[in-house]
């Protein structure tokens, strides 16, 4: 059986795009399962999913998207578990057959699409991180992505050892070496589950470098896609990126993150900071990205990377000040 683990909170705006998806794929009914996590919605989020005919709804009293995936791991029934996020839309009906076939191969451990789906349809913003391959900028930089990457012409910036097994690409992951998979689409064994730390929050880039450590080094990267409806307005990408620097560096301090971002290049955070402010960089990079999938969105390439220096540079800054950092209230969240 294959469960879906979705979190929710307040997600009736994408939902219902995301369970009809998943309710038209080409793959047995009897042998899938759609489990939610919800933190508390107020809005129609479990109307929906009762209208979708979701085999499990549990509660997420710690409200994170990570407690949520912890949550409803805990009560599924899956021999293969999909996470899902509620923003996350599944582009055609083969993706979960095409997605769970390299399994066939015993020693992969875990499956993530080689790309985030860019629909025309969708908001500009929306786009342009489809376009990006990455919700932050300063990954570009680092090199440490996870998706094709319309600025760079490759799915990841590290020299990750991969071999073309047809539909799909066979990784052998490292621990000094290991791109940010496990989110978004990310396929895996339960079997995974029996090496790492999952409870009470499923991180899971940290998942995946503790399996790796583990000795669980092979994973797929399927050629396909997934939309992700990440943002489609900046003051929501700015609320997104303070819930991120706020999250990490809480957990980080509090040592409930393994994931070695201590280790990234930190002369790439500075070369960020640097072509951030003086602009032109970052005009070249925008260039590479139309010429190769022209589309006035990556004019956000721009805001995106400011907002982003802002945001963390003002996390960064009360930190060195000695603020006591806590994660943000998920109170009155919505998708």
């Amino acid at each position: 059986m294959l469960s879906i683990i979705i979190p929710t909170l307040n997600s009736g705006r994408t939902l219902e795009a995301c369970l009809a998806a998943i309710r038209g794929q080409n793959f047995p009914r009897h042998e899938l399962e759609i489990v939610i996590a919800d933190a508390g919605s107020t809005d129609d989020t479990l109307a929906i999913a009762r209208r979708h005919g979701v085999e499990q709804i549990v509660t997420n009293p710690l409200r994170t998207g990570e407690a949520g995936k912890s949550a409803a791991i805990a009560a599924s029934r899956g021999d293969l578990l999909a996470l899902v996020d509620s923003d996350n839309i599944l582009p055609d009906p083969d993706w979960l057959r095409r997605m769970t076939a390299p399994f066939a191969d015993p020693q992969i451990m875990g499956t993530e699409p080689l790309a985030y789906t860019c629909r025309t349809a969708d908001p500009a913003l929306t786009r342009y991180f489809a376009l990006l391959g990455m919700n932050d900028p300063v990954c570009l930089f680092l090199g440490n992505y996870d998706r094709w990457c319309g600025i760079t012409g490759r799915w990841t910036g590290l020299p990750v050892p991969q071999t073309d097994a047809g539909d799909y690409l066979k990784l052998t992951l490292s621990a000094a070496q290991l791109p940010t998979i496990g989110a978004n689409g990310f396929v895996f064994r339960r079997t995974l589950l029996e090496r790492v730390a999952w409870t009470p929050y499923f991180f899971d880039i940290d998942v995946v470098h503790q399996a790796v450590a583990a000795g669980h080094p092979h994973f797929a990267k399927v050629k396909t896609g997934i939309v992700h409806l990440y943002c489609d307005r900046l003051a929501l990408f700015r609320r997104k990126q303070q819930r991120r620097i706020h999250d990490f560096l809480y957990f980080a301090a509090t040592r409930q993150r393994t994931y070695p971002w201590q280790q990234q290049n930190k002369l790439a955070i500075i070369q960020f900071a640097l072509c951030t402010v003086l602009v032109v960089p970052l005009l070249v990079q925008m260039c590479r990205g139309m010429r190769r999938h022209p589309d006035r969105a990556w004019w956000y390439h721009l805001p995106v990377c400011w907002i982003t220096l802002w945001v963390y540079g003002v996390a960064t800054l009360g930190r060195l000040l000695g603020r006591k950092t806590k994660a943000l209230d998920r109170q009155n969240w919505q998708k």
